[in-house]
């Protein structure tokens, strides 16, 4: 008996390996991991949106407006430096550093004290005498907003006129032509109006920060007027508390930490999905072929119909576990030969399946789930005559395996375990993607343990029927599956 099995599971395996479709979708991963990061670096929108401020009140505004972002830019670069230092653990680069200090929102004086030291240049450089080989460098991102000086088109402008000229430059095809202009009265601050003109919809961020400098601007003006000086009031207005930030390291923040923990085993449960949609239709197109060119007369005049079931079951868990296996590999390819962000936590994300029970549990799991499934695909391969008709029965098949597992892994990925998650769990139909996929998340023993044998008791019974079904289906052509043929295919006994 098990030598026909063998038998059939090697000639399905050698059917699906000469197919296009499979060799194809086997390189998907491949080629995809090879070309991210050139189309992500290619398709990466980093230039800065490129503003003109048109101050006719004296500069002072657009002086202000310029100083508040190049201060938000540094402070950025400095949380960014911050955040890459303490995951490296680089703080011996500079010590004294602003940007060694992780316990602190970053002040005026700690970015004066960044740019008195060098900037990003001296940061890099101090980061790159003491970076150990493997760790990524330092890329700082490309600063929000760039400030341009004011076209002539602008300067003699007003009202209607200071518009259109604005829009035309909004419509220009030079590279360098402006995306917002800010225009400054030249009675300002006494009439207070500010004119803002944006190609696109204006950023909330920039608004806001428009409006909070002016608003800063305009007080200072206010506190002079009532007899401060200039720098007492500019004093007043910079007063600010010193607030120390605690917040866990890179990658250990509870939010953070889940969804690192939970990228492997959401992907396993995708994976499993996605193969078993590709395997099955596989294994039902072989099916219609050999019926259609009248092969099963022949097939079974030399083997028994449970040995031709158990064959493609077979057959198709090898192919399946080949692509997986494919792909599995060029996936820690990636992480542990390459550098980068996705590299860098792809290997913290294997760390909750490295224990020998996680993986049995794996293992387990995503056999039977293959089995659980590919019965399906057998049993209907076994009952159509084409593909088309095929397709009816595979569809509604597809929609109830697949709408609830989109549920369940965006309960996983917002960190929930509710009780559609506990019910999926415990319905053998879909308890092979949903123990995957909480593997991240943590599960206890008990649920491992008791899924594990409702889920093996489901595909023993499984296999029982759809065996029966498969049986009774397998030489019936021509004759349409109604709900009573097949009730009675279900009840027909082994002859």
């Amino acid at each position: 008996m098990m030598d026909n099995i063998l038998l059939v599971a090697r000639r399905e395996i050698r059917q699906i390996l000469t197919m296009k479709s499979f060799w194809l979708t086997l390189l998907i991963l491949p080629v995809a991991l090879a070309l991210g990061p050139i189309l992500g670096d290619t398709l990466d929108d980093s230039e800065p949106a490129r503003v003109v401020v048109v101050d006719r009140s004296g500069g002072a505004a657009a002086a202000a407006l310029e100083a508040r972002f190049a201060d938000d830019d540094d402070r950025d670069i400095l949380r960014s430096l911050s955040r890459y230092v303490q995951r490296y653990g680089l703080e011996s680069a500079d010590p004294g550093a602003p940007w060694t200090q992780h316990d602190r929102w970053y002040t005026a004086a700690d970015i004066a004290a960044f740019r008195e030291g060098g900037g990003i240049e001296s940061a890099i450089e101090r980061l790159e005498a003491v970076r150990p080989e493997g760790v990524p460098e330092f890329e700082p991102d490309a600063r929000e907003y760039e400030f341009q000086a004011p076209p002539p088109e602008l300067a003699a402008q007003e009202g209607e006129g200071f518009a259109e000229a604005a829009r035309e430059l909004f419509d220009s095809e030079a590279k360098d032509a402006p995306e917002v202009i800010v225009l400054v009265g030249e009675n300002y601050p006494e009439d207070p109006r500010i004119g803002l003109y944006a190609a696109n919809q204006a950023r909330s961020s920039f608004v806001t920060a428009l409006q909070d400098t002016l608003t800063g601007d305009l007080r200072t003006r206010l506190l002079a007027e009532r007899g401060l000086s200039a720098e007492d009031a500019a004093a007043i207005q910079a007063a600010a508390p010193a607030i120390e930030v605690t917040t866990p390291p890179p990658g250990d923040g509870a939010r953070e930490a889940l969804l690192v923990r939970s990228i492997v085993p959401l992907a396993l449960a995708y994976i499993l999905m996605m193969s078993l949609m590709l395997s099955g239709s596989w294994m039902l197109q072989g099916s219609v072929e050999e019926r259609s060119n009248k092969l099963l007369e022949s097939l079974l005049a030399c083997i028994r119909p449970e040995e031709l079931m158990y064959g493609k079951l077979l057959g198709g868990l090898s192919v399946g576990l080949l692509m997986i296996a494919v792909w599995a590999g060029c996936a820690g390819i990636a992480a542990y030969a390459t550098q980068g962000v996705i590299a860098d936590m792809i290997r913290p994300a294997l760390e909750p399946v490295s224990a020998p029970g996680i993986i049995l549990a794996i293992l387990y799991f995503f056999i039977a789930g293959y089995i659980l499934i590919s019965a399906i695909f057998v049993a209907i391969g076994a009952m159509v005559d084409s593909m088309s008709e095929a397709q009816g029965y595979l569809m509604p098949v597809l929609l109830a395996i697949l709408l609830p597992i989109t549920f369940l892994l965006q309960a996983i990925l917002a960190g929930k375990e509710g009780l559609l998650v506990q019910v999926l769990t415990w319905v053998p139909l879909w308890t092979p993607f949903a123990v995957l996929a909480r593997l991240g998340m943590g599960i206890e023993t008990w649920v491992l343990v008791g899924t594990g044998i409702l889920l093996a008791a489901a595909i023993a019974l499984e296999l029982i029927f759809l065996g029966r079904l498969f049986r009774a289906s397998l030489l019936a052509t021509g004759q349409k599956p109604s709900t009573k043929r097949l009730i009675e295919r279900f009840r027909a006994q082994k002859q």
